[in-house]
């Protein structure tokens, strides 16, 4: 188990991550979400040892994680970190870069490895090009191919497909996060992306100003984005008056656009059409109520000007 305890931690005088807490079970996905410049990479890189813990500790089944003040080289070889900055080799191939993580004593079997670490990543058939030929995306490929080499038990990735194309995110996010429960290799993944957090994370950890703003089982944290921050990781954020909901809890209410409705009777408030946007499968609406933005999601686009009732539903 990981056991994260930072009481504070800064660069300088400037605190950027306290009161930060959590364990994590083997083979368990921990997702960590929060705005640019938020602490997620300082996060990630005093777990692997990167940087030094002035108050707190770090822990994996007991073995205290220590940065460099403790390790002449830094990192263990259980925890493998992909950061945004890929580390490969680009003056060998693809498959050269994957095996210079394997013990090199059975030429066969490090093939084979290789092989299927490049199946995980979707990069098979690019095993003998040579890395300085690739592009962005596949560099950062290779990289998630050569830190799974060596078998770790913790992979810490940081933004781990922000140069990869959209079209190819959704297969691989399947075949890594899929390769990584089979093998019971724990995960912490910092990423923007919401739709990646849901599908895959077991827990989700949302930072807020270098702390906590929630933690906890994935579709729990979900059923709870009750502030716009929190909300805003996951679609358009409508802040409705808590008076316009017969509601007494805070000045506003905070709903994403499939929870706001049309409503068929007049238990509802009123807005107007403001403009309508084409997502594919729908229609994101964006009305306003008295001076406050909506966002609705509908089957047809609406003429603006136009009245419209709404009504909310929190587990809608």
């Amino acid at each position: 188990m990981l056991n994260v305890d930072i009481i504070s931690f800064g660069y300088g005088e400037a605190e950027v991550l306290s009161k930060i807490k959590f364990d994590l079970h083997q083979g368990d996905h921990l997702a960590v979400l929060g705005e640019s410049g938020c602490g997620k990479t300082s996060l990630l890189h005093l777990i692997y040892g990167l940087l030094d813990l002035p108050q707190g500790k770090i822990s994996w089944n007991g073995q205290a994680l220590l940065g460099p003040r403790f390790n002449l080289v830094p990192g263990e070889d259980f925890i493998k970190l992909v950061a945004q900055e890929f580390n490969v080799m680009p003056h060998i191939t693809v498959a050269e870069n994957v095996a210079t993580y394997l013990p090199r004593l059975d030429a066969d079997q490090d093939m084979e490895r290789v092989l299927e670490l490049l199946e995980v990543v979707d990069l098979a058939d690019q095993r003998d090009q040579m890395v300085r030929d690739l592009s962005g995306g596949q560099k950062q490929r290779v990289a998630i191919a050569k830190a799974l080499a060596k078998q770790p038990e913790i992979l810490l990735l940081d933004e781990p497909f922000s140069h990869i194309d959209t079209f190819r995110k959704n297969k691989l996010r399947r075949q890594l996060y899929g390769y990584l429960k089979q093998r019971k290799i724990s995960c912490i993944t910092a990423t923007h992306e919401s739709e990646e957090a849901l599908a895959f994370a077991d827990e989700l950890l949302i930072i807020k100003d270098g702390t906590v703003d929630i933690h906890g089982a994935t579709q729990t944290v979900y059923k709870q984005l009750d502030n716009h921050y929190r909300a805003s990781f996951f679609g358009e954020v409508s802040s409705i008056p808590a008076s316009y909901l017969n509601k007494s809890e805070g000045d506003f209410l905070f709903y994403l656009p499939h929870q706001i409705k049309i409503a068929q009777d007049e238990n509802g408030f009123h807005a107007i059409v403001v403009n309508s946007y084409f997502k594919g499968s729908h229609f994101l609406i964006e009305a306003k109520a008295d001076g406050n933005l909506l966002y609705f999601q509908h089957s047809h686009a609406m003429e603006v000007g136009s009245h419209v009732l709404l009504k909310v539903e929190r587990n809608g």
